[in-house]
């Protein structure tokens, strides 16, 4: 089990009436354009039982972001770990992957595209001089249910286009080793194909597309979708969006593409794109279910648009209800299991149940002081009035840094970087506290991240010294999955800085990135 306490945690679970409290009521009353909030008794579902899904991912040892719960079209449930909140973006994955099915579901329904048309009828420019009878035989529809029949993903290969060279015209050169449609095989450079068409079609981005045609009519704001260098959506990653935007999502699929009595999207789609169109397995695991496009068949029914390190939208058609899941777990089928074994249950009750105040209060009160600290240090170093205002030049390093300087307050250290090519800027560390207000990582590769954090953040940062000459300083870029953490060890005239990304921590290895090297 993976020892998370370094990160506080404060949960909220929403009813319809009483009281609003910031992330921790278990009564808050809805935000504008969000879905309507109830008492989990009033749609069939215990106090008890939610605080036993709860008990669950306590116990579990997997580190949840947020998590909200819809039963009849209400959240019964709402959670946020702070430094996590409601109103943050958060990253999806490759549960972006549904939202690309879902512009070619759009095109389609507005005759830009059909799902049965040949893949190279789209390509026509960069078509290789020779093609196979396979990539004759390759449609969208096989893009869309990862049936390409290629050997292994393309995306890493396709990542690494020469400069110049579209991302699709390597895609088209790779061997396609079987028949399309006969074999599933997960190939993230699919989903980027699929963004590709929508793009080519319609003339705008895919989430240019999405904007009028499903974020607007849902309330979905503030949402980033990146692009690779040919200004194309990635598809298969890489969207942001808030927890609440993807459990409309999941909802807007459960109610078969209709919104406040509008269908936006035709039930043919939406039932093709959520039921299975190739076989992925023995029905033996979590993703052994079935496939359909870009959508996962769940283990006790329904569907799940499903992102790395627990990312989902989980849609139980018989239950009624929808279940949304941001998470950095490396147990994805701890994760799932949670809601398989210990929630899944509890959705099957259909008939409102008498509300107990006595539960209620009790998990209310329990949410209300649940936490995890930051890390918590209590050496008190001189080394601070050494080091004020004076900054360390490092020696040339691939992450680009080139000084930082540290200033120490009273319940604050923070550290100005200067990094190659940017301005400086200044992350804010609590003293065994989070701060976020104020601290942004400003590029995708910044703020020593080179691979995975490759987004713009607010950064909530912790610090404080574990010896005379350590500070420790833990930073969580809650705009994303994932953190990094920081052991800076002043000798002298010094400064060697390790890095620690939050990924090998919880693993339990190391960081493959060098130690930097500064000097006053």
């Amino acid at each position: 089990m993976i020892d998370r306490r370094v990160f506080i945690r404060q949960i909220g679970l929403v009813g319809i009436a009483g009281s609003l409290l910031p992330e921790i009521s278990i009564y808050s009353k809805p935000r504008t354009s969000s879905l309507p909030r109830s008492t989990p008794e009033a749609q069939g579902i215990s106090s008890a039982a939610i605080e036993r899904y709860f008990d669950a991912i306590e116990k579990s040892g997997q580190e949840f972001h947020a998590t909200m719960i819809v039963k009849n079209g209400h959240v019964i449930a709402e959670a946020w770990w702070a430094p996590y909140r409601s109103d943050h973006r958060m990253q999806l994955y490759s549960m972006s992957k549904s939202f690309t099915s879902t512009a070619i579901g759009f095109a389609q329904q507005e005759k830009l595209l059909n799902v049965e048309d040949p893949v190279i009828d789209y390509f026509k420019d960069v078509l290789p001089d020779k093609i196979s009878d396979h990539l004759k035989a390759l449609k969208i529809k096989h893009l869309l249910m990862m049936g390409v029949g290629m050997a292994k993903d393309s995306i890493m290969i396709i990542e690494k286009s020469p400069t110049g060279t579209p991302w699709s015209k390597t895609f088209l050169s790779l061997p396609i080793d079987f028949e399309p449609g006969t074999k599933f095989l997960y190939n993230s450079g699919a989903s980027f194909m699929l963004s590709n068409i929508v793009q080519k079609v319609s003339g705008m981005t895919a989430h240019e597309y999405l904007r009028p045609r499903l974020y607007e009519p849902l309330g979905i704001v503030n949402t980033t979708w990146s692009t690779n260098p040919e200004g194309i959506n990635f598809g298969a990653s890489h969207l942001r969006l808030t927890t609440e935007d993807m459990v409309k999502f999941g909802q807007f699929y459960l109610q078969n593409g209709m919104w406040n009595g509008k269908q936006l999207l035709n039930q043919d789609y939406i039932h093709e794109a959520t039921t299975k169109q190739i076989s992925n397995g023995n029905s033996d695991g979590s993703w052994s279910y079935g496939y359909g496009y870009q959508f996962w068949l769940n283990p006790p029914g329904g569907f799940r648009a499903d992102g790395a390190f627990g990312q989902y939208s989980m849609v139980f058609p018989d239950q009624n209800a929808v279940v949304a899941i941001n998470s950095e777990s490396l147990g994805k089928v701890e994760t799932m299991s949670l809601v398989w074994n210990v929630l899944w249950p509890e959705l099957n009750k259909k008939l409102p149940i008498q509300s107990n105040t006595v539960e209620r209060n009790k998990l209310k009160k329990r949410l209300e002081h649940v936490h995890y600290d930051p890390p918590q240090y209590v050496y008190a170093s001189d080394r601070e009035d050494a080091i004020e205002n004076k900054p360390f030049h490092f020696e040339e390093n691939e992450l680009g840094i080139e000084t930082i300087t540290f200033q120490a307050h009273k319940k604050s250290i923070s550290f100005i970087i200067k990094e190659k090519d940017l301005a400086p800027y200044t992350i804010t560390c609590g003293r065994n506290e989070w701060i976020s207000k104020g601290n942004i990582k400003p590029l995708p590769h910044s703020l020593f991240s080179r691979r995975r954090i490759d987004f713009d953040s607010i950064t909530a940062a912790a610090a404080g010294w574990e010896t005379q000459n350590t500070l420790k300083i833990s930073m969580r870029f809650i705009e994303t999955c994932h953190g990094d953490n920081l052991t800076c060890v002043f000798d002298g005239d010094t400064i060697t800085i390790s890095l620690l990304f939050s990924v090998p921590l919880a693993q339990k290895k190391a960081d493959d990135r060098k130690d930097l090297i500064g000097y006053l």
